[in-house]
């Protein structure tokens, strides 16, 4: 690496350590009336995500009844669908999900993202992400609910 691109990385991890500073800064300052708004905001932007990623994929594959999650788990959506499997005489029902929510906010000021799938009763993957709400990136949470989702669509069209 010549000295010029040492350089700009020098200065580049400087001012990312500098910005980090005052994000854990202002986290320190926030009352918890504003984390709790601020973690309303966030949850509010990733279950339409959620809602309108989830109905796309449901229109992809016929069968699939799309619902609203709300509970004390957390909000979000679902989709199932039950497939029956005629082999040897015997009628067997292959249940399929795919379900994320948005848990409710907690004294630990974070906010966290939990998807579950299911492919044919077999559990495909059970997976949660957080991050602190006074650092929260809502596009990095849309970003890996959609590889989430892709996952699950890829592996689903397979098995079936």
């Amino acid at each position: 690496m010549d000295f010029e691109k040492r350089l700009k990385h020098a200065i580049n991890k400087g001012r990312a350590a500098k910005d980090e500073e005052t994000r854990q800064e202002v986290g320190k300052r926030m009352s918890e009336e504003e984390f709790r708004n601020l973690h309303l905001q966030y949850r509010l932007e990733l279950t339409e995500h959620i809602d309108s990623c989830l109905k796309k994929l449901a229109d992809h594959f016929p069968g699939f009844q799309f619902s609203t999650v709300m509970g004390e788990e957390g909000w979000g959506s679902r989709i199932t669908r039950d497939d029956v499997n005629l082999s040897r005489g015997k009628a067997q029902t292959l249940y399929s999900r795919l379900e994320m929510i948005v848990r409710p906010f907690t004294e630990t000021h974070i906010i966290e993202l939990v998807a579950k799938a299911t492919i044919r009763n077999k559990e495909t993957f059970n997976r949660s992400h957080y991050q602190f709400v006074a650092e929260a990136d809502v596009q990095s949470f849309q970003d890996l609910m959609d590889l989430w989702i892709l996952e699950f669509a890829e592996q689903f069209s397979f098995q079936s």
